[in-house]
């Protein structure tokens, strides 16, 4: 079986001078808000599973910022650093890059704008998100909840090829003020560069942060890995290493700390974009992989963790300033959901669905173990797009 990550991010509206970037510098700063998002919902989780995709929640938020005006605005630029209409082009460039049908391995991303029947659109609002991230607009009667739901959840549903089912309840919406639904779909598909035997994968012992111990199949092999050790600036370790995918343009990066004593959450707030191309720079060596098999999949409101990064008034009635994607009504974000699924195998993975650490020249131990709680972020190298991240807790 292949990996595939699915990745979906959806938007609920209800009514009531920067210097040139380069593409992979915008990418960098649109993960690292993901990055900061999956940051702040893992600390209310600390022994919970948890997938998201950075690159998902930037276009989300790209999205949004193309319709906000005001001081709405300007909490989304300040937060993403960048202003989408200034940067369209690059970000056209980036999406299309990552889903360049020459890559072997597969992503597809595709967003939606469902609109209650009869709303009017600014027509700069329109055509901008259809340029910039392709959205594809659909009429909807939010009137008929059970219906609209269902005509999203299909969408959804075809876009993650079958990965994310049921993202919206009809309790979701209100049948007299839902006027918006805005939502990013995000599929990954890859094989190992290096695959694993299916008859090297037996069951091992995984230790869970909570103390217990639990028998769960474990991947092996003996391969070249770019694998090495870093520290947080407050000197804690961690071990780290690299699954190339055999596409070549993207990889699962795993990383665990070195002490079996030092929670996940001591490192996960250092670690950003690039942190994550520091690590690009260690040296491939022979290592003894053990890896466990796993299944991830999670349904985050992240209303809380965005509120927390600055960005509030979106979601207030009376502050929300989304003029630039209508006039006729005055719109307020009343949902933000993302649900995202991962699964790791021997051949490869499947997903949909969102401070820089020092690196040493030390060498590497033969054996790299997962056998505790670990981190993941699946990678695409030329334009530094995390596409997936998430922790594991319980394989």
């Amino acid at each position: 079986m292949k990996r595939l990550f699915p990745f979906l991010f959806t938007v609920v509206f209800a009514a009531s001078t920067q210097s040139p970037f380069s593409p992979q510098f915008i990418e960098e700063l649109g993960s690292d808000i993901g990055i900061q998002v999956f940051n702040q919902v893992v600390k209310t989780k600390p022994h919970e599973n948890v997938v998201m995709s950075p690159h998902g929640i930037a276009s989300v938020l790209g999205m949004l910022q193309l319709g906000a005006d005001g001081k709405t605005k300007k909490q989304l630029t300040t937060a993403m650093r960048y202003k989408v209409n200034e940067v369209g082009k690059i970000l056209k460039k980036i999406n299309k890059v990552i889903v360049a049908k020459k890559n072997k391995d597969i992503v597809t991303t595709a967003n939606g704008v469902f609109a209650n029947s009869g709303l009017k659109f600014e027509p700069y609002f329109e055509s901008k998100n259809r340029e910039v991230f392709h959205s594809q607009v659909k009429s909807v009667d939010f009137q008929e909840k059970d219906t609209a739901a269902s005509t999203i959840n299909q969408w959804v549903k075809n876009e993650t090829k079958g990965m994310i089912e049921d993202l919206i309840s009809p309790e979701l919406l209100d049948s007299s003020l839902t006027r918006m639904v805005l939502v990013n779909a995000l599929y990954f598909k890859g094989l190992w560069k290096s695959r694993f035997q299916h008859e090297n994968t037996k069951k091992r012992t995984f230790h869970g942060p909570d103390g217990k111990t639990y028998q769960v199949p474990m991947l092996a092999q003996l391969s070249l890995f770019r694998s090495g050790s870093a520290s947080t600036p407050s000197g804690l370790w961690y071990n780290v290493i690299e699954l190339p995918y055999h596409g070549g343009s993207l990889s699962m990066l795993v990383a665990l700390p070195t002490d079996e004593s030092t929670p996940l959450s001591a490192i996960i707030p250092h670690i950003s974009t690039k942190t994550l191309q520091s690590w690009m720079t260690m040296a491939p060596k022979r290592v003894q992989l053990i890896l466990p098999k796993f299944t991830v999949e999670a349904a985050t409101d992240l209303k809380g963790p965005l509120k927390n990064l600055g960005i509030t008034d979106l979601f207030d009635s009376s502050k929300a300033n989304f003029t630039k994607i209508t006039r006729s009504e005055h719109l307020h974000v009343s949902h933000l959901l993302q649900k995202a699924k991962i699964e790791v195998n021997e051949d490869g993975t499947k997903a949909a669905a969102a401070t820089t650490a020092v690196l040493i020249a030390r060498s590497s131990p033969p054996w790299f173990i997962v056998d505790r709680p670990f981190l993941f972020f699946i990678r695409h190298h030329p334009t530094g797009a995390v596409l997936f991240t998430g922790q594991v807790n319980k394989p």
